[in-house]
């Protein structure tokens, strides 16, 4: 008999509970507009379910990334997720708040935290989870998670405090075989590993059906097969939903459907979603709504070796620091900012956690050294051992490198300031997080008396209208 039942992938939201700017690439470059919204996509789930049976799943980078989420914890999400009728997340920067804050979200929420590649450092026994099974229809389906692998090899350390995290590879067949022999039909893996280990996870796993990936911000607007397999991911900050269309001969999949749906403007409210949302983010809005600045230059992180809005948080740190170097994270998320005023709440989308900024001394060979290892971290060979983000930020320095090269071998040329790096020399550097600069390089690292935030409302206050955009940092040779 023929059936059809519809997945629904919201990946990366980071907490973007309403509409807000999205770049887009064009023939000119990036431009921005209007998208995203829960209010949006529950317009369009509710419509999906009243054509047929649907599965909607979340991969996670869920409760984290706005001024609401990181001051609730993510709890002021848990009323709006409850009523998504989602059948299942994973998870990454949702751990943010500690391990127990995420149990805890857990229990609150009507559908499960999943994550087969997480234990606990006592007792090495799972910590959530690994998978769930349904019933759609007629037709059986298991549900898989796997975790951000990262999270305790580069985020900060109370991320992952009493938990540990392995790549779940070797987890995983494990996991496929149980579900096969319980008369699982469909296997979905909701994986947070990033697209280009999940290619490879699934070129070395078999038995998984639909691979839903998150994590690294992939607009895949056409399906991607490997074998038996369909991978997808859709996107970030709720932009983009990706839809999926099984069509069922008796219990086995005869054809799979894609649509990348970008979430528009057009698309109407969902009224009743709306007032849960404005609940969520009503104590917030007026503090967030004050202006702090302005800009006459898009910031945004559309870039991968380099973006204006990481520019901005690294010019207001040199500002304050006033040191040869300064560096961040090459962070993805981050709503970007139009031309004209810059509010608080802005100045909160670039930097969420606001950290503290922090000062360094660096020796140029340890600069080179993390700039090598960055690289690596980022255009591995082996999408295994990707790990972040983008590139590494810097300003106050030019790094020209080939991508192609082997770990190690990059760099070709390193300038600090005007001149080629001295790498005896000691340097002065400033950052936020230990992904800015990790512990292990470096000595008397210290925490200022001034935050990111404050950094970037004083760097506006004593610039006035901000207008930069590239430098030209990493140059690729």
């Amino acid at each position: 008999m023929a059936k059809k039942i519809t997945i629904v992938q919201v990946n990366d939201t980071h907490s973007y509970l309403e509409t807000h700017n999205e770049f887009f690439y064009t023939d000119r470059g990036i431009t921005i507009e209007k998208a995203g919204g829960y209010a949006k996509i529950q317009t369009l789930l509710k419509e999906f379910r009243n054509e047929g049976p649907v599965v909607a799943l979340d991969n996670g980078d869920t409760i984290h990334g706005t001024y609401e989420a990181v001051t609730t914890k993510g709890w002021n999400m848990i009323p709006i997720l409850n009523d998504m009728s989602f059948s299942a997340m994973t998870f990454h920067w949702d751990t943010a708040y500690g391990p127990e804050n995420l149990k805890a979200i857990n229990q609150a929420l009507n559908y499960p935290v999943l994550a087969g590649n997480v234990y606990d450092e006592e007792t090495n026994k799972l910590v959530f989870d690994p998978y769930r099974i349904i019933e759609v229809d007629g037709i059986t389906i298991g549900i898989i998670g796997i975790a951000c692998n990262i999270v305790d090899k580069t985020m900060p350390a109370h991320f992952s405090k009493g938990i540990y995290f392995t790549l779940g590879n070797q987890e995983l067949p494990t996991y496929v075989d149980e579900l096969r022999r319980k008369g699982v039909d469909t296997i979905i893996l909701l994986s947070h590993l990033g697209f280009p280990q999940d290619v490879k996870l699934i070129s070395e796993v078999e038995g998984i059906d639909i691979c839903l990936s998150g994590h690294t911000h992939n607009r895949i607007a056409k399906k991607v097969q490997i074998g038996q397999t369909t991978i997808i991911q859709s996107g970030a900050q709720g932009s983009f939903i990706g839809k999926l269309t099984l069509s069922y001969e008796d219990s086995t999949i005869k054809k799979v459907d894609h649509q990348l749906i970008p979430i528009t403007e057009a698309i109407l409210d969902d009224s009743f979603m709306k007032e849960k949302i404005e609940e969520a983010v009503s104590p917030f809005r007026q503090k967030l709504a004050v202006k702090v600045g302005e800009t006459k230059t898009i910031l945004h992180r559309g870039f991968n070796l380099e973006t204006p809005m990481d520019n901005f948080l690294l010019e207001a740190m040199l500002h304050h620091t006033k040191t040869d170097v300064a560096f961040s994270n090459g962070w993805r998320y981050g709503a970007p900012i139009v031309e004209g005023d810059i509010t608080l709440r802005e100045l909160y989308q670039i930097i969420p956690m606001n950290p503290p900024i922090s000062r360094v001394e660096l020796t140029g060979a340890e600069i080179w050294e993390m700039l090598e290892e960055n690289l690596e971290n980022t255009y591995a060979n082996d999408p295994y051992s990707q790990m972040g983000g983008y590139v590494k930020r810097a300003l106050g320095l030019h790094c020209y490198f080939k991508v192609e090269n082997p770990k190690g071998l990059r760099i070709q040329n390193l300038f600090i300031g005007h001149h080629e790096i001295n790498l005896q020399k000691t340097y002065t550097a400033s950052y936020v997080t230990n992904q800015g600069v990790p512990k292990k390089y470096g000595k008397n690292h210290r925490d200022l008396d001034i935050k990111a935030v404050q950094a970037m409302q004083d760097y506006l206050l004593d610039s006035g209208v901000y207008n930069q955009s590239l430098n030209g940092t990493f140059r690729l040779v």
